[in-house]
């Protein structure tokens, strides 16, 4: 199941704009904001995400997959650096997003940044 992604755009201002509009009549809204991320939702939880381009340096494209426990998440993160992933971030807590987002995230072979994440608690 995928649980958010994110879209690099190049006028931050206007992009949020576009989308809070076009998505409203899908029940989406801005969950959440900080200095070049917006997040929108349903229901409080944001999953689809925009990033003004300059705060991406690697990925094009960012997608998370929902992992069923944090077991689930370390087994993604050696799965795709076996696979020729890269490291972008270790399996851990980013209790920025909440405190009990667990996460690890690889660059993938074209440099899109994939992740997996578990939401329940430890």
């Amino acid at each position: 199941m995928i649980d958010h992604m994110t879209l690099r755009v190049k006028d931050f201002a206007r992009s949020k704009a576009f989308f809070a509009a076009a998505l409203e009549p899908l029940g989406y809204a801005l969950v959440m904001e900080f200095e070049g991320f917006a997040g929108l939702g349903v229901k409080g939880k944001p999953d689809f995400w925009l990033a003004a381009a300059e705060h991406r340096q690697y990925d094009q494209v960012h997608i998370a997959f929902r992992a069923p426990d944090r077991k689930a998440v370390h087994a993604f993160y050696d799965a795709a650096i076996k696979a020729g992933g890269k490291d972008n971030g270790g399996p851990g807590t980013r209790e920025h997003y909440h405190p009990d987002y667990y996460g690890a995230f690889v660059l993938d072979l074209d440099g899109h940044n994939i992740e997996a994440c578990c939401h329940d608690p430890a």
